[in-house]
């Protein structure tokens, strides 16, 4: 249980993390660089070596690591950029609304038990996340442009191919000796795609260097790694029952990041989010223990 209240509030101060880079002015790609260095400094210093050698390149899981470090790089640049357009309990929702693919892939690929209750509490999760992240419309409010409203939908369907991947990765892969490996690989990928680019937009000159996004990236990259360590020991503990721990998991992200950005950047919440700030509660608690 530890791990996984580490994994909600770490991945949902990343996601505020974004609205502060914001407020700051630093750039958001150099950050999001950066905080994969730090995940990979991180992760080295944790495990007391850097594990990507000779032998790493023939692992059976190499290929898997350079999929989901290319996927943490995108899917990190379109959750900042969604955070910064239209806001933190948007981008939140979105992320984690993609519960669903997992939960779908963990049925039919594990064949773990779907009881009624649980699949209740995924209808009532979906409806609870709607409530939770509809806007009330009102004079002088800036509406989004509609090519924007496509950016939750592409972090939605991301969002939920990289969980299912982290599942199916961890399920065919991972043990406790190379699980750690597997994480800094793919944290390696993206740092070393993401560096690759941001040398390409500097040469260029279509970028200027922001010394400030070293720090910044650094702050988030060490929660940043934290995060996804979390899970995967979640993940391995509750090996039988993905299906619920993903929900739970994504569902306290949504319910914490949506209290703590409307506490920190007062995001307004009416009662129509609080309604559904509830019904989340009550799907978590059906999930878990249906």
């Amino acid at each position: 249980m530890l791990f996984l209240i580490g994994s909600i509030i770490l991945t949902s101060y990343l996601t505020l993390s974004f609205k502060v880079v914001e407020r700051l002015r630093i750039n958001m790609f150099q950050t999001i660089v950066f905080n994969y260095v730090a995940c990979v400094a991180t992760g080295s210093f944790f495990m007391g070596y850097f594990p990507v050698n000779s032998t790493t390149f023939h692992q059976p899981w190499f290929k898997w690591a350079l999929l989901m470090g290319a996927s943490f790089i995108t899917i990190f640049n379109m959750l900042g950029f969604t955070t910064q357009k239209i806001g933190v309990a948007i981008a939140s929702v979105a992320n984690k609304l993609s519960l669903v693919i997992p939960f779908v892939f963990s049925i039919y690929l594990y064949n773990e038990k779907a009881a009624v209750l649980k699949l209740l509490g995924i209808v009532l999760a979906l409806v609870a996340v709607w409530l939770t992240m509809k806007q009330e419309k009102k004079p002088g409010v800036l509406i989004v442009s509609k090519w924007l409203l496509f950016l939750p939908v592409l972090l939605f369907i991301a969002s939920g191919l990289l969980d299912t991947m982290v599942k199916y990765v961890e399920q065919t892969f991972l043990n406790e000796h190379n699980n750690n490996d597997y994480l800094i690989t793919a944290f390696a990928s993206a740092a070393s795609i993401g560096l690759t680019l941001l040398l390409v937009l500097l040469v260029t000159g279509r970028q200027r260097f922001d010394y400030r996004a070293i720090l910044a990236g650094f702050s988030i990259g060490i929660p940043n790694y934290f995060s996804i360590w979390c899970l995967l020991v979640v993940l391995k503990q509750y090996a039988g029952n993905s299906s619920a721990i993903m929900p739970i998991n994504n569902m306290g992200i949504v319910l914490f990041s949506a209290v703590m950005a409307w506490i920190l950047f007062k995001e307004k919440l009416s009662a129509i989010n609080w309604v559904g700030i509830v019904l989340s509660l009550v799907a978590i608690a059906l999930i878990a223990f249906g």
